[in-house]
């Protein structure tokens, strides 16, 4: 690295293919893909039209308000929401698949969605060879009942992020609180809680701290472990137009993702044509690797000078600390644990050296490991060591891939902490029992796992499902099967049926009906991953049977369990949540005002930390440097790490992910570990770890030696429960496995 730092020089955008639509070459078909959705929805077209016209999207979290977003103009639409809109189009499903609970559980989860939609609530017995319709009086009664004999600590509530908003979160973890149980969750807990764990850390905040707007005019973008190609398809169309302001985007991972070499943005006519280069620079980790990586970019930036002195003076403390640890560190060391070269880092540290502004962007590759914490807290220190926060054109963003997750936390169905993310302490809880005129329990609750741990051990007696299907998101699906059995009553609120609602009950199991978030009366709102909470209206046409509103139906199981004490409750309808909220959560205020579409604000405004000033002590972000994980391995053992195609959570929408080209059944290897093995591409394969076994064939890809990827959620039979993150108790995704050829 020159010690006389030179202008970052511009990017130019490039066409990825001078061959018209890439005809011939390996990537997505999104116009034919749009007709066969839209033939898909030929019996609802009209109202698949009101529904991407009016509401909010319901995939990613970019947040688009029908056609539009505000960031950039024109029409944005994508194959993630695309691919969703049946969910919103079919109708219920018949009666006669509800009989035989045998013959669903032989169904896939595609097959499962595709019967329709949940038309009752439905209860299945001990015994029972399936489903019985029963009313809503029934079910509520009979809920009511048990939550009022179940003691608080032996029930729990999981909560997904499948299109649930602001308003279910916050009605959700209100109930559990008045039933006084503190155990609430959501899905943010299995992604993104090290980001959230390592922000309050280093930063003070636990969100993006940045606009996508941002995006604009800044120097550099750089993308760690994420993949907006397969996640967040909108978000390539706007790399591609900052590339026009010359904005450098490189991407920092252990596989060479084809959407991020190049992709076809099918609503930017050049794009389309002959696609974009989007990434001009990859540098390649091994998995779990980043952390390391990061340490040694930090430092060579503090030995040649190449950091935000006065930043770091002004706005940041224990600089001294880490570059004293940072001395102690040899940096071969770092190099060879980070699975990079020499050349690559110094490359890398170059860039960064050489940039004014920058945003970092990152994902599950960073997040989903036993140090995933540490490895964001690694992150969040090389933005402060820049600068790279509280400015125009810098930030950090954790970007989320489900539409409304953002809220979850900020709402308070976490956990580990009340509405507005406020810390779980006497005081806090204290603060609620005024506004709430009940008290709420002031300890901690159970993560997502530890429910699940504490229903294999026989200490759950009611586990409260909305949405999710956990027996195919955690690690060790056998054992999942296992503990949900266990539980003597389980609810499922949903939409659709999956397999989690098909485990053999304890005693009974209750699927309630959800309406989908266009279908809720009153409106709902999301917040998405630049901060902004926007209403998506209620969209008539499509009310299934005697489907309820989410936020609803916990409210009705709490006031017939406590009938006494029911106006505590509150929650009478959408607007009245809405108004609560403004009181409870102050950085929501506003959300009380959004009535119709279009209606947005941005909690936070444009940027978090605005001119380096942090929430956290002296107003200071805190520099950090942890310990690197152990990361040997035996002698012909590979690193596999989890992926994800053409799927949005779990829900699998196609066998082979067209910017692969790789099936669900697919194990990604480098060419040369695959011939160190007499393997070839395509063969049969068998995958074995500690823990579990599975058959597929070898797929030949750019991935760093050493490792293998394999598409989740087929690959949890692999990994081990109960490894976990200890600061954010999230799943570790990862696992050593051998390769043996399958005859």
């Amino acid at each position: 690295m020159s010690e006389a730092l030179v202008p970052l020089r511009r990017a130019r955008p490039r066409v990825a293919s001078l061959i018209p639509f890439g005809v011939g070459l390996q990537k997505p078909r999104h116009f034919l893909e749009m007709a066969r959705i839209a033939w898909e929805n030929r019996d609802a077209l009209g109202h698949a039209y009101r529904v991407l016209t009016r509401g909010v999207c319901d995939g990613c979290a970019l947040g688009t308000s029908g056609l539009s977003d505000w960031t950039l103009k024109g029409t944005h639409l994508c194959a993630v929401r695309l691919n969703l809109l049946r969910l919103n189009t079919i109708g219920p499903l018949a009666d006669a698949h509800l009989g035989d609970a045998q013959a669903l559980e032989a169904l896939n989860g595609k097959a499962l969605r595709a019967l329709g939609r949940i038309p009752y609530p439905l209860r299945r017995r001990r015994g029972e060879p399936g489903f019985t319709r029963i009313s809503w009086d029934e079910a509520v009664h009979e809920l009511g009942a048990r939550v009022r004999v179940t003691h608080p600590e032996r029930m729990a509530m999981f909560m997904t992020a499948r299109g649930i908003t602001n308003e279910v979160y916050y009605a959700a973890q209100k109930v559990m609180r008045f039933l006084g149980s503190p155990h609430i969750d959501n899905a943010a807990r299995l992604c993104h809680s090290p980001s959230t764990a390592a922000m309050k850390r280093t930063l003070g905040v636990s969100a993006s701290t940045c606009s996508y707007k941002d995006w604009y005019g800044t120097d550099l973008i750089v993308f760690f472990g994420s993949n907006p190609a397969n996640d967040q398809p909108v978000a390539i169309k706007y790399l591609h137009e900052a590339k026009k302001l010359g904005t450098r985007v490189v991407t920092v991972n252990t596989y060479q993702e084809p959407g991020m070499a190049r992709y076809w943005v099918p609503s930017t006519p050049q794009s389309a044509l002959f696609g974009s280069v989007i990434s001009d620079r990859f540098f390649q980790v091994s998995t779990g690797g980043d952390l390391a990586f990061l340490q040694a970019v930090q430092k060579l930036l503090i030995e040649r000078g190449a950091i935000d002195h006065a930043f770091v003076a002004e706005h940041t403390q224990g600089f001294e600390a880490l570059k004293a640890s940072l001395e102690q560190c040899d940096l071969a060391t770092l190099i060879k644990s980070s699975g990079s070269t020499h050349a690559q880092v110094s490359e890398f540290a170059e860039l960064l050296a050489n940039s004014k502004t920058g945003v970092f962007v990152w994902s599950m590759g960073l997040t989903q490991h036993a140090h995933g914490t540490d490895t964001v807290a690694a992150l969040c220190t090389l933005g402060l060591l820049k600068g790279f926060i509280g400015r125009e054109h810098t930030g950090l963003m954790p970007i989320r891939g489900h539409s409304g997750v953002q809220g979850g936390a900020e709402m308070g169905a976490y956990a580990n902490a009340f509405p507005d993310g406020k810390e779980i302490t006497p005081e806090n809880a204290a603060r609620l029992a005024e506004a709430w005129g009940f008290a709420p329990p002031a300890r901690v609750g159970m993560s997502s796992t530890q429910m699940l741990e504490a229903a294999d051990a026989g200490a759950l007696d009611l586990f409260y499902n909305v949405g999710g299907n956990l027996r195919e998101t955690l690690p060790d699906p056998k054992r999942v099967e296992r503990a949900l059995g266990r539980v003597a009553v389980r609810i499922h609120q949903d939409i659709v049926l999956s397999h989690a609602m098909l485990v053999e009950p304890n005693e009974v199991v209750y699927v309630l009906p959800a309406r989908t978030r266009y279908e809720h009366r009153g409106g709902v709102t999301e917040t998405t991953t630049e901060r902004r909470v926007v209403f998506s209206p209620y969209i008539a046409g499509h009310d299934i049977a005697e489907a309820r509103e989410e936020w609803s139906i916990p409210c009705a199981i709490a006031r017939a369990a406590f009938p006494q004490r029911a106006p505590s409750l509150g929650l009478e309808d959408a607007q009245a949540i809405r108004n609560e909220i403004s009181r409870v959560v102050p950085s929501y205020r506003g959300i009380e005002r959004l009535k119709q579409q279009g209606d947005q604000f941005q909690w936070g405004g444009p940027r978090l930390c605005e001119g380096g000033v942090f929430p956290l002590p002296g107003g200071r972000a805190q520099l950090e440097l942890a310990s690197l994980p152990e990361r040997a391995i035996a002698d012909g053992e590979l690193r596999l790490s989890t992926r994800r195609g053409k799927q949005f959570n779990s829900i699998v929408q196609a066998e082979v992910d067209k910017l692969t080209g790789a099936a669900r059944d697919h194990l990604f290897m480098h060419p040369d570990d695959l011939k160190a093995r007499g393997l070839k591409h395509d063969q049969p394969i068998r995958v074995v770890s500690a823990h579990g076994l599975f058959e597929g064939r070898a797929f030949s890809a750019p991935i760093a030696r050493g490792n293998a990827q394999m598409h989740w959620p087929e690959s949890n039979q692999l990994l081990a429960a109960g490894k976990l993150d200890p600061h954010s108790l999230t799943p570790d995704y990862n696992v050593t496995v051998r390769i043996e050829p399958r005859p």
